[in-house]
């Protein structure tokens, strides 16, 4: 496993080499969580649980969510290219989940919206 479980999907985006062009990209995912009050740790299916009895039912937890892009050249070489760098706060109070999510690097091809429409469709979903 690369990242989270190998958890990726495909967009169109602006070509990195031609200015104009859209290009068919993948886009990997990784998420963190902040462990200890200030380094952030690997959280995937493998250790899900163990994390998730660590965390008070009310309150906030942070997560770092890296996403990597590439694409597939002419030869069908993997191709990768700059990524985004996200921060989210998850604030839990009684039945209200609130997200609060800021880009913190990269080119912006994927916009915070869609980091939280993840979020939700995951915790839909029961992953």
């Amino acid at each position: 496993m690369a990242n989270t479980d190998d958890r990726f999907g495909m967009f169109v985006t602006e070509s990195v080499a031609r200015r104009g062009y859209r290009i068919q990209a993948k886009r990997e995912l990784k998420v963190e969580i902040v462990m200890n009050g200030i380094d952030f740790s690997p959280l995937n299916y493998r250790n899900a649980d163990s994390v998730v009895s660590t965390i008070e039912p009310e309150g906030m937890v942070d997560f770092r969510i890296s996403l990597k892009y590439s694409y597939l050249d002419g030869e069908y070489s993997r191709v990768p290219f700059k990524g985004d760098v996200f921060l989210v706060r998850a604030i839990l109070e009684g039945d209200v989940l609130t997200l609060r999510i800021n880009h913190i690097d990269g080119p912006g091809r994927t916009e915070c919206g869609r980091i939280a429409d993840t979020i939700i469709n995951e915790l839909r979903r029961g992953s």
